[in-house]
């Protein structure tokens, strides 16, 4: 059953429909490996214990030919920033500890209708609060790849989860980067759908016009499957939008069949290259454009230069809103709730509660959204940085005048050392420099692996990025690439992982 957790999940799904396999088993064979080796990643704060009662559910439906959603029965991890019923929602912090809530979020709620099997919530920085998931107050996820290393973040426990073969499917969230950097450096897909094509009702916020919700996978079908589950209108998020999407699976296996990169336009941004940037990342990027080139793609070199302000106008927007957002957790509502010694008000439990709930990173983000806000500097900081982010998007519009889709480097490096840059809360930040201008202009964007560094042998990632409402051409280019990319290599790339607990 161990060859199970190793299988896509098209694939796995194919043998579930046929009846080859059992959703039981299929289910049980991934909490085997969470068992067997979580104690070394961490990828996990949650193991569902109804999980297995629900894949029975699934096995005896379809035992009555009942006809099912072609993912029923596939295991999918969750990121805890998303609210589910059956298990605690903490957001990684201490502040929502034990919490239960009364509701699933949208997109667990359609996972579960489709019949996938929830198996468990993911590890992540507190509140999506950093790039490395070291700032997760239950302690940080580590990289299947390289266990002294970071998996990504904010979302690297549902990317360790994926890459160590712990789940298939996995759902995260996306604020500046954190899909799309966690598969960067594990080695697998990772999607960040248009904002509002996917719905946030039920994701513990962050900030509110920046958060998206999206699939890691380990192949670009997977996510275009998961994808087709979770998205599409939802009447109560205010920023879903309303119109109907075409099929992202579909997007996906023409791109995998067809020769849809004969022509296409592929914008490189001359922003994101150089200083900063590390020579084996580079190298594959540019291996990866000679592929597209011999493919009949043509590359156009990009001028955005507003993009150099994108990780100072987010590291403006995200803390202002973020501080906003969460003025909720205030020891009244819900949550944690610390009485000081010898009492007090109302005031001195709040601040108690939140000094003993929050950590050093949410704090430092907290603080310096609520100085971008105060009367007297909000013009100057929140207001300008606002005004960068329309900048940003107009750039966009024009490189979508000239190119089909833009391509660059899913982040500056590979994975670094656990540790190692923790203290350095700037070097930390422009761990996102090439994803953030995606998530302040709304537009989608893709991760998938690109071949490992030379001098150290970890995961790239290619970041392709598309107009707002184009996620199909994201999933037909993506493929693509992906199959010229394994046919060359004559493996996938998550194949070469480590072994984990022996196996």
């Amino acid at each position: 059953m161990s060859d199970l957790i190793r299988l896509s999940a098209a694939e796995l799904a194919a043998k579930l429909s046929a009846g080859e396999v059992s959703a039981v088993e299929a289910t049980q064979a991934h909490l085997d490996r969470i068992a067997a080796v979580d104690g070394d990643v961490h990828a996990f704060l949650h193991v569902s214990d109804s999980a297995l009662e629900t894949a029975r559910g699934i096995d005896e439906r379809r035992a009555a030919g009942e006809q099912l959603h072609e993912l029923a029965g596939v295991p999918l991890a969750v990121k805890d920033v998303l609210v589910t019923t059956d298990m605690p929602s903490t957001s990684g912090s201490k502040i929502l500890e034990g919490y239960m809530s009364p509701f699933d979020a949208t997109v667990v709620e359609r996972a579960r209708a489709a019949g996938l099997i929830a198996i468990g919530k993911t590890n992540m920085d507190e509140f999506a609060m950093g790039s490395s998931t070291e700032h997760s107050a239950y302690g940080p996820t580590h990289n299947p790849w390289d266990l002294s290393r970071i998996p990504g973040g904010s979302g690297g426990g549902s990317a360790a989860a994926v890459a160590a073969f712990e789940a298939p499917l996995a759902l995260g969230s996306d604020t500046g980067g954190s899909i799309r950097q966690p598969a960067h450096v594990t080695g697998t897909v990772g999607v960040k759908p248009t904002y509002g094509g996917v719905s946030r009702y039920g994701s513990i916020a962050l900030a509110s016009s920046l958060d998206q919700i999206g699939p890691v996978t380990r192949t670009v079908l997977d996510a275009a499957l998961l994808h087709d589950v979770i998205g599409g209108h939802d009447a109560r998020d205010s920023t879903s939008i309303p119109e109907s999407w075409v099929s992202m699976a579909a997007a996906a296996r023409e791109g995998q069949s067809g020769e849809v990169l004969k022509g296409l336009r592929v914008g490189v941004v001359k922003q994101f290259s150089g200083e900063g940037f590390q020579a084996g990342v580079e190298q594959r990027f540019a291996e990866t454009l000679t592929l597209l080139q011999g493919a009949g793609a043509e590359i156009v070199e990009i001028d955005a230069p507003h993009f150099e302000y994108a990780v100072a106008a987010y590291y403006l927007i995200l803390p202002a809103e973020a501080s906003s957002n969460l003025a909720r957790y205030d020891s009244v509502r819900f949550g944690l709730r610390v009485h000081p010694q010898g009492g007090g008000t109302v005031e001195d439990v709040m601040a108690a509660t939140r000094e003993a709930g929050f950590g050093p990173e949410v704090k430092r983000r907290i603080i310096l959204g609520t100085y971008a806000l105060s009367s007297g500097y909000y013009d100057a900081y929140y207001g300008s940085a606002q005004k960068v982010r329309t900048l940003i998007q107009r750039d966009f519009n024009a490189a979508f005048d000239q190119v089909d889709v833009i391509a660059s480097p899913s982040a500056p490096t590979t994975a670094f050392k656990i540790g190692e840059r923790v203290n350095d809360p700037l070097s930390m930040y422009l761990n996102d420099i090439t994803t953030i201008p995606a998530n302040l202009a709304g537009v989608p964007g893709i991760s998938i692996p690109m071949g490992l560094a030379p001098e150290d042998g970890l995961p790239t990632g290619l970041q392709l990025m598309a107009p707002v409402r184009a996620d199909d051409r994201l999933y037909r280019v993506a493929a693509a690439i992906e199959a010229r990319l394994e046919e060359g290599w004559g493996h996938t790339l998550i194949s070469q992982a480590p072994a984990l607990g022996g196996k």
